[in-house]
């Protein structure tokens, strides 16, 4: 008995001297309590959205279209296009990531007035909360657009349907069986959302002077106005980019998939939007002269990424882009064999037929002067600068694509060699180095809205709205903006194919193709075809060079069917949700 009552006394004490330690620490998981003494983790609610915005990186949706296939056999795009796309399977699904930043977005709003996002002021506390906002209602407005886009449409009764609005932040026991809204509800939606944003934004960061803070900030210290409005947060959300926004979504909803009826109404305000933006930076006259180019070196090199100093200098094409990394991602990516790179997205011939000669005309056009032995002579100089074809150079490197050229460059050689006869030159950087032995990096950023897309949309909705030379109340037209792109890029002057473009039809062909040109492998292909319901199933060609003869082939066959021009809902989402499926998905 003495003995078990001394291993009893041990134990004891040994727990009695481990009672601290075997204790529960105190929960280190943050909750929503902690935003409300802690600024910087309640803004990182609303940075969560910022990091799902789908420019970030670039899609490359081009390879499911008539623009370019890939050489990656386990490309998801390259699936759908061939076949697998379903509500099930879908690669250019954007439900999940616009709800979730949707859902980040409302929890933010509803909390952001019980935040003290800045205990020594409550001038600061105030601009502040203004600021986020504004940031909030704007990318909600965009997270919305980014979901029509993908997954409007025609529900089995004939009505055009959007998605479920949801403006509230959900809490768990919530009801999250919301129906679909009307197309047009979401759009409304959207409009609400881009004017809410515009009244707590500014249309630019900029540091002011005393004399410039808005009235309605009245007696604030401009120091203080700057802190919060200032250059340093510059590539946020503001309200140019807002109106850039509404210039988008209107074109959507003015475009023939979702404007069945050709309202014109629809095309006048797409217009007016993409006007009165392009109107604050100066008309035709403010399109960047080295725009087409904007990802080149001498381009980004010269941006000034420091805004805090009062001298940030940023291209003046960029209407809104991400931040600058250092990578070379895109280019191992993307180079040639020759160059260490796995040549992903291959251009296709369709896409260089549609580049015109120096002289503008069609190369199908008699007067173009196109000679079929010679098929990258005297073209428009966008096609070499876009794409690399045979005898093209890149990094001062020859790249030799034909048949007959002792290189891995060629036709199918290797599993990264091109399967159309050309590579993807736009949007690399010629300076970096993809040898694994001595690589080197460069700066890049993601584009999120180019003013020449602006452009385009003026273009396009002008000439539906107006014809090819109606101005409405700008001063420019379709025929203005589209004579400026073409002069940039590179045609002869006088632009005579322009001048015999007479009719809206004649022109509404050439703006597409020019957005076409001028877009290229930034993501639009896939969505434009569906807007516009052309032929999604437009076959894939290449070519093979052998002999200084140049044989057409088909490298891909795309299929689409025409319920494609409009996207499924997820299935999970449809079946749970109970949600009305888009027609005969």
């Amino acid at each position: 008995m003495g003995r078990i009552i001394l291993v009893l006394l041990v134990v004891g004490i040994v727990f009695a001297g481990c009672k601290k330690n075997l204790s529960p620490l105190d929960d280190n998981h943050r909750t929503l309590e902690d935003i409300y003494g802690d600024p910087g983790f309640a803004e990182g609610i609303l940075m969560n959205a910022y990091t799902r915005l789908p420019t970030n990186g670039y899609s490359f949706n081009e390879v499911a279209t008539d623009d370019a296939v890939t050489n990656d056999k386990f490309n998801p795009l390259l699936n759908m296009a061939t076949g697998s796309w379903s509500a099930a399977n879908n690669p250019v699904d954007q439900w999940n990531n616009s709800y979730t930043a949707i859902m980040y977005l409302n929890l933010f709003l509803r909390e952001v007035d019980s935040v003290n996002w800045a205990p020594s002021s409550k001038n600061v506390r105030t601009l502040f909360t203004d600021r986020f906002k504004g940031e909030v209602y704007g990318l909600r407005g965009l997270f919305m657009l980014n979901l029509l886009q993908a997954h409007a449409g025609y529900g089995n009764n004939g009505e055009l349907l959007g998605v479920p609005i949801i403006t509230e932040a959900l809490e768990p026991n919530a009801d999250f069986k919301r129906p679909r809204n009307t197309f047009d509800q979401c759009m409304q939606q959207i409009y609400s959302d881009l004017t809410e944003a515009e009244k707590y934004l500014p249309l630019d960061f900029s540091n002011v002077a005393a004399a410039q803070v808005p009235a309605k900030y009245n007696g604030m210290a401009v120091a203080d106005y700057n802190r919060v409005f200032g250059n340093f947060n510059r590539q946020r959300m503001s309200g140019r980019i807002a109106k850039a926004i509404r210039a988008k979504a209107a074109l959507l909803a003015a475009s023939p998939a979702f404007n069945p009826q050709a309202i014109t109404n629809r095309w006048e305000n797409a217009a007016n939007y993409a006007g009165q933006i392009l109107t604050l930076n100066g008309g035709i006259n403010g399109l960047d002269p080295n725009g087409a180019l904007f990802y080149t070196a001498g381009n980004v090199n010269a941006i000034n990424i420091n805004p805090a100093s009062g001298a940030a200098i940023d291209q003046k094409e960029m209407l809104w882009r991400g931040n600058i990394v250092t990578t070379n991602n895109i280019e191992i990516n993307n180079f040639p064999p020759t160059l260490f790179g796995s040549g992903r997205v291959n251009p296709t011939q369709n896409l260089v037929d549609a580049f015109p000669m120096a002289n503008g005309y069609p190369i199908t056009n008699p007067a173009s002067g196109y000679v079929a032995t010679s098929p990258y002579t005297g073209r428009d100089p966008r096609l070499r600068n876009y794409i690399l074809v045979n005898g093209g150079t890149i990094s001062n490197r020859t790249i030799w694509t034909k048949t007959d050229a002792p290189t891995n460059d060629a036709v199918n050689v290797l599993p990264t060699s091109t399967r159309t006869g050309y590579y993807l030159r736009k949007l690399l950087r010629e300076d970096v180095n993809a040898n694994p032995t001595s690589s080197s990096v460069q700066k890049h950023y993601p584009v999120h809205i180019r003013y020449t897309e602006i452009f385009l949309i003026y273009a396009e909705a002008a000439n539906e709205a107006w014809g090819p030379d109606g101005m409405g109340t700008h001063g420019f037209s379709a025929r203005n903006v589209i004579a400026a792109i073409r002069k940039r890029g590179g045609i002869a002057q006088p632009d005579n194919y322009l001048a015999s473009v007479t009719t809206k039809e004649d022109m509404r062909r050439l703006i597409r193709n020019e957005r076409r040109l001028e877009l290229s492998f930034e993501g639009f292909r896939f969505w434009d075809l569906r807007r516009w319901k052309e032929n999604l199933a437009e076959p894939a060609k290449g070519v093979i060079i052998a002999n200084n003869i140049y044989s057409i082939q088909t490298v891909e066959n795309r299929q689409y069917a025409d319920h494609m021009y409009y996207g499924p809902i997820p299935l999970t989402e449809a079946l749970k949700g109970n949600l009305q499926q888009n027609k005969a998905w």
